[in-house]
């Protein structure tokens, strides 16, 4: 039963240690007051997507009754599907995303070597 109680306080100890590194980091980034990193980090966090409203006006000519817009739209819904393959529209949630699943595998593969 001490071995459990021990093991509990070790896991508080450690998500003490790591709350604390995430608030240094935090004030370190609030510290910064460069005018052009602040507008990096907010691109980075509302980064746009063209190949998504490219699609979706190309949705939206095709549905459309005008016999003109509908051929229009074809070929705006196969751009969009192409700037989506090249154009990251990743933001700051999406890489945290990733780097967790990225985490996890690693986990599963040091887990299964052991």
């Amino acid at each position: 039963m001490d071995e459990h109680y021990k093991k509990h306080i070790a896991r508080i100890k450690k998500i003490g240690e790591s709350a604390k590194r995430r608030t240094k980091i935090y004030s370190e980034l609030a510290s910064l007051d460069d005018r052009g990193t602040a507008r990096s980090l907010g691109s980075l966090q509302r980064a746009s997507a063209p190949g998504k409203k490219l699609q979706k006006i190309g949705f939206i000519f095709l549905i459309s009754p005008d016999p003109i817009t509908t051929p229009l739209g074809i070929p705006m819904i196969i751009a969009g599907r192409y700037m989506d393959k090249i154009y990251n529209g990743a933001t700051i949630s999406d890489v945290g995303h990733e780097t967790r699943k990225m985490a996890g595998k690693f986990r599963d593969v040091k887990d299964h070597m052991s």
